[in-house]
């Protein structure tokens, strides 16, 4: 009797203040995360914006998360930071956005006024950055509560491809700034990419904006491997198979590559990046590293060797959603399965154990 005194006062506080539900997917720490009923977002700021999500995915990162390495992550977090969707409500203060439009999401939140906003490095942005399925709920729910929303948000057009448009939410974003540009790569050079996972390919497709005469694509993953030759790699190797150092100096008459991509997050994919590169060459980092690396000084410290770090800003987005919406950049052959939104503890399954199951990145369709 007293459970159901108890339950008939939390359906009445329930309409009385009209809370409304949604299905989310939680993480409740380390290997630990649930798909259930948690409250819908509401607006708390007159620049938030509620989007109603129609598809989101799962990145590397949220594996990492998974795994303990992103310790900001609290238990009962939603996860995720990239998706599309419908406007479901706008803060009195969005003026860019009104209910019923279709938009893109952001992975990073950005103010657009702030010290770091105004430098481009929304990153950093004292009010936002990567917030989303990390100090604030994220997408992988029914319904997301988006901060900064004219700036955290863009426009999609009728008749857009919604799948292909997911990719640009981060993965691709991250892949040019944080690979490609911090690389510096330039037309003629030899790049090695070490990662040849969703973030590793995203950098290999935007790479070839710059023409280098060669992409060399390392992993442990022959199907991957095999992937990235039909994405533009001119050159695979298998590094459980063969010695990747050797193999890079021969296809680089020993000089090493001019630019390499860390795109894993562990200390031996660093270390590797750090025995092929090139003197006057750069190693630019993508990966989320939960584990100290060791730093090779005494070999590095006489090579003019640039060592770059970099969270994705998001200040290519608008260029890149141009090059994907013209055809140029074919972000959609990135995605390998699909699944229903709430199968996304299946997805997650899917997705951590990549090299059984072929895949790259999944979608998930609410």
């Amino acid at each position: 009797m007293v459970i159901f005194y108890v339950l008939l006062l939390i359906h009445l506080y329930n309409l009385i203040f009209k809370i409304s539900f949604m299905k989310a997917l939680v993480y409740h720490g380390p290997a630990k995360q649930s798909w259930e009923e948690k409250p819908q977002p509401v607006i708390k700021e007159s620049t938030d914006a509620i989007v109603k999500i129609t598809k989101t995915t799962i990145c590397g990162t949220d594996l990492h998360i998974m795994k303990g390495d992103v310790p900001t992550v609290t238990d009962g977090r939603i996860l995720g930071h990239e998706g599309v969707g419908i406007i479901e409500e706008a803060g009195s203060g969005v003026a860019n956005f009104k209910k019923g439009d279709h938009v893109l999401i952001s992975c990073i939140t950005s103010c657009g006024k702030c010290e770091y906003c105004k430098k481009g490095m929304y990153s950093h942005c004292i009010n936002g950055g990567w917030i989303l399925g990390n100090m604030i709920d994220g997408t992988q729910a029914e319904y997301v509560r988006i901060p900064h929303a004219d700036n955290s948000l863009y426009h999609i057009p009728e008749d857009t491809d919604e799948e292909a448009l997911v990719m640009l939410s981060d993965i691709l974003p991250t892949g040019f700034e944080c690979g490609v540009l911090n690389g510096k790569i330039q037309p003629g050079d030899s790049v090695a990419i070490v990662g040849a996972g969703p973030i590793g390919l995203a950098a290999l497709l935007t790479a070839q904006f710059y023409t280098p005469a060669q992409i060399i694509m390392i992993d442990v993953d022959d199907n991957r491997l095999q992937v990235a030759k039909t994405f533009g790699a001119t050159n695979i190797i298998n590094s459980n198979k063969e010695d990747a150092i050797e193999n890079v100096m021969k296809l680089t008459a020993g000089k090493g590559v001019d630019t390499a991509i860390e795109a894993v997050g562990i200390p031996a994919t660093f270390e590797l990046c750090q025995s092929v590169i090139a003197p006057g060459g750069c190693i630019a980092n993508i990966g989320v590293h939960g584990k100290s690396v060791e730093l090779h000084l005494e070999t590095l410290w006489s090579r003019n060797i640039t060592i770059t770090t970099r969270l994705v800003d998001t200040v290519t987005t608008p260029m890149l959603f141009k090059n994907v919406q013209s055809g140029k950049l074919d972000a959609k052959k990135l995605i390998t399965h699909h699944f229903k939104l709430e199968q996304i503890i299946e997805a997650y399954k899917t997705f951590g154990n990549a090299a059984e199951e072929k895949a790259l990145k999944v979608i998930l369709e609410a």
